[in-house]
């Protein structure tokens, strides 16, 4: 195999190659199609007997094969390894650890072809892997077409992670030069200037036109490709379309019953357009597939595809992705809904939320006459659509079923209908279209599982406003009445609420619940509800300042939204993540999170809390009042909206604080005491209603007697040290320094500035400092001490470094508990110590719990 003008790069690949075994290293090769990706790759890894090579393809199928190439990465290497379609309750982080654990087995070159074309499940398998793959024997080599990389493609995820690896390194491939044209059409007569001007310096389409060197230059390369099957009779023709009609390859086991026998394979040999691989007959590349694709006339393309729909059939094969993708072009609607449909369930699955979305808009784009059955495939599409949060689209297609069930008479469907159409509407912040919603589904419901199931919605609705009493209310008759056909959905939403209230209501005995739960619902491939667990628990975890707890339910939860495919959750977590890096005093962490789901357009439920901690960013450092008041303005709309008090009192907290740093007074706080002696009367809001007694106090206005947590208590009972004690033993290091600020006692006063000033918050200190001068407490402005240790500048990754540092791991423990060099560790330390400010290891395990690592 020669290659033309890819000497640096080639030689480059070959030294990463050289680099496996001291650490594991990730290549990109990008370039357009037929630039000679695979054909770089192949140069470079071939007589290289020292290493395991695997390879796995993606297809251009309509909607690809979720964990497609990862499954072929496993067959190539000869794993037993098997991948399972129906996952336990790790889901794909169990599949997902397996194949890690199968790869690393000996020192391999994993290659991922054509990634532009990757599953979002196999993209999550990769990340994992990239994650992992600083301390493991592996080179991954990925290579994909750059120019089919638009903004939004589910690639650039696994791209971006790539690019954060120390040891990444991103192989583009240009055009080649005119000299390497004429150097490949040496021998030929053609015309160097004009077949470069024609094929645009690509090397496969220089290829081609060199493999005619007798006929005229064509004016396309398709032309040029199809030069090569000119020759055929017209029924090996139709067998060379066949084969292009097939986006992977055509299997073996489908030859016989297409009518191919050995002398026809041989005479299509002859083109040189086809090779033998280890799915099959294929193409050699998949331009010259498209291009004898392309030459299939409209009326021809289904007949194709129905004789290929037809043999697989007769195979028994049940790969449904590839079914369906041909049921389509055979213009089949009742294939194409039946292999679409069961292609989505595989997806799910997989956890492969967005694959199932792709799969069911075509399942419902060809209905059939059965309308209960289109009903329930839009309710299925709503349902995931739902998941990856495109809530539009989801209330359009539950809609659109709802209107089936009315006119099927089916009270049930029409009542599980609205009961999905209420959980829209509130994740899109709209409680009173929920509300209404869940009651039409209340009362049209005639089974005992729908009417349940509307009454339990009902009773979450109610708990997440804060009114437990009418969520137990709800509850409590749903406990009395006899649970006759009510399914593990039903049953496991009413114990999610019922854990959920408990919680908030002060009983421990609801933290358990929650959690087994969660447990059995992940087993049962509810993926929704176990989150959704998880959400709450870490959501009334940060309400109530447990911040321990909170952090060890996300570093388990959110990495399963991910795993999953469940965007709608892991916005929600990602959002509650930022408020805990907030309350710890990490602005870099929070900045991180609370960006990502403003970035990823996430649920208008899970953007309130970005929105308020962007907004306390800015008020705090002085970064930008515009941004802030956009931030604090879309907040407090969306709290509104839902309507629930937690949110409510957090919006009009941050306004308060924002009055009292910029002196400008806001209209939004008139009134608020009224709203605070209401809240007071509901469990769980003590912190919520102590936060904006804090800050109303700070600006002077009276505030009602209300019962408040301790720290907030004891600062507006005039013992300010107490507060900023109580908030250093919470691990909340701003609201403990600022608290201090407003102690009678200089010296306190004085060392909370000083904390402010270490944390780096300048518009606060510049506010805390003027307000000490209007004590008269007086402090020379340039007295400094040295750096406080605080983690306000690590990054999500730092953070998980520290929190190993903390536990006293070394170097090597570090390296393997992470899957990353001790070259990376050694990085990550340095960073760490400096942005920390303290000297050595031993003073981060000391201070660990003030730091908030433990």
């Amino acid at each position: 195999m020669r290659l033309f003008e890819r000497a640096p790069e080639l030689a480059r690949l070959r030294h990463e190659l050289g680099l496996i075994g001291d650490s594991g290293r990730v290549v990109t090769v990008v370039g357009d199609a037929g630039a000679g990706k695979s054909s770089l790759v192949r140069a470079a890894t071939s007589g290289r007997d020292d290493l395991r090579i695997v390879r796995g393809l993606c297809d251009p199928l309509t909607t690809p094969r979720p964990l497609g190439p990862i499954r072929e990465l496993v067959a190539d290497s000869g794993s037993p390894m098997r991948i399972d379609d129906q996952p336990g309750a790790g889901g794909l982080a169990e599949t997902a650890s397996a194949f890690v654990a199968a790869m690393a087995t000996e020192p391999t070159v994993l290659v991922v072809e054509d990634a532009q074309w990757i599953d979002a499940a196999s993209i999550e398998v990769l990340r994992y892997l990239v994650r992992r793959i600083d301390g493991l024997p592996l080179l991954l080599i990925v290579t994909c077409r750059s120019t089919s990389l638009g903004l939004g493609h589910p690639t650039l995820a696994l791209i971006g992670e790539i690019a954060r690896l120390e040891g990444s390194v991103t192989i583009e491939l240009s055009p080649l030069s005119p000299d390497a044209v004429a150097d490949m059409l040496a021998g030929t007569s053609l015309d160097p200037a004009r077949v470069h001007a024609v094929s645009g310096g690509n090397p496969f389409y220089v290829s081609e036109i060199a493999r005619h060197p007798g006929e005229s230059l064509p004016r396309t390369v398709r032309a040029a490709v199809l030069a090569s099957a000119a020759a055929l009779e017209s029924a090996d023709l139709e067998i060379l379309q066949l084969a292009a009609t097939a986006p992977d390859a055509l299997d073996d086991r489908l030859l016989p019953e297409l009518g191919v026998d050995l002398p026809t394979l041989r005479r299509l040999e002859g083109t040189e357009l086809l090779v033998r691989g280890r799915r099959g007959i294929r193409f050699r590349h998949e331009l010259a597939r498209q291009a004898v694709a392309g030459s299939v006339s409209r009326s021809v393309a289904p007949v194709l595809h129905r004789r290929l729909l037809d043999a697989l059939e007769a195979t028994g094969s049940h790969d449904f992705a590839l079914l369906a993708h041909h049921a389509e072009g055979a213009a089949d609607a009742a294939r194409t809904r039946r292999y679409a449909a069961l292609a989505a369930q595989e997806a799910v699955r997989t956890g492969s939320h967005t694959e199932a979305v792709a799969f069911l808009m075509r399942a419902v784009a060809h209905p059939g006459d059965d309308a209960a059955e289109h009903a329930a495939l839009l309710e299925q599409l709503s349902t995931e659509q739902y998941m990856v949060s495109s809530l539009a689209e989801s209330i359009a297609s539950i809609d659109a079923a709802l209107r089936l069930r009315e006119q099927l008479h089916d009270a049930d469907g029409a009542a599980s209908a609205h009961d999905r159409r209420a959980v829209i509407e509130y994740y899109s912040a709209r409680r009173h279209a929920a509300e209404q919603h869940v009651a039409l589904a209340a009362g049209v419901a005639a089974g005992t599982d729908a009417r349940d199931a509307a009454r339990a919605l009902q009773a979450y609705l109610a708990y997440r406003r804060s009114d437990v009493v009418a969520a137990r209310r709800i509850l409590h008759e749903l406990d009395d009445a006899p649970p006759g056909e009510r399914g593990d959905l039903t049953r496991l939403r009413i114990g999610v609420t019922a854990a959920a209230a408990d919680l908030v209501s002060g009983s421990e005995s609801g933290r358990a619940a929650l959690l087994a739960h969660a447990a059995t619902a992940f087993e049962r491939a509810l993926d929704e509800l176990g989150t959704t667990a998880y959400s709450n628990l870490s959501a009334i975890d940060i309400e109530h300042r447990r911040l321990r707890e909170a952090e060890g339910e996300l570093a388990f939860s959110l990495p399963l939204t991910i795993e999953r495919d469940i965007p709608i959750c892991y916005q929600w977590q990602t959002g509650q993540r930022a408020r805990l890096h907030l309350m710890r005093g990490r602005w870099t962490a929070a900045d991180e999170d609370a960006g990502t789901v403003l970035r990823e357009h996430g649920a208008p439920l899970a953007s309130v809390h970005p929105h308020l901690v962007l907004a306390q960013l800015d008020i705090r450092h002085g970064t930008g009042e515009a941004d802030a008041a956009g931030h604090l303005d879309a907040a407090w709309a969306l709290a509104h909206e839902l309507d629930e008090p937690l949110f409510i009192l957090a919006a009009a907290a941050v306004v308060a604080e924002r009055v009292w740093h910029t002196g400008v007074d806001d209209a939004r706080l008139s009134g608020v005491s009224g709203l605070m002696s209401e809240a007071a009367a509901l469990p769980g809001t003590r912190w919520a209603v102590g936060d904006l007694a804090v800050w109303l106090r700070r600006l002077g206005q009276a505030v009602p007697a209300v019962p408040v947590a301790e720290p907030y208590e004891l600062e507006l009972a005039g013992r300010a040290a107490g507060a900023s004690d109580a908030w250093a033993a919470i691990g909340a290091p701003f609201e403990s320094a600022l608290a201090a600020v407003f102690d009678d006692d200089a010296g306190v006063a004085g060392a909370g500035l000083l904390a402010l000033e270490d944390l780096g918050v300048t518009a606060t200190v510049a506010r805390a400092r003027r307000a000490l001068v209007e004590r008269g407490v007086v402090r020379p402005l340039t007295v400094r001490r040295s750096t406080r240790s605080n983690p306000s500048g690590l990054t999500n990754r730092q953070l998980d470094v520290a929190r190993l540092v903390a536990q006293g791991l070394t170097n090597a423990e570090l390296a393997r508990a992470l899957f990353i060099s001790t070259k990376t560790v050694d990085h990550h330390v340095s960073a760490i110590l400096t942005k920390l400010g303290v000297a050595n290891r031993r003073d981060v395990i000391r201070r660990a719990r003030s730091l908030g690592l433990v």
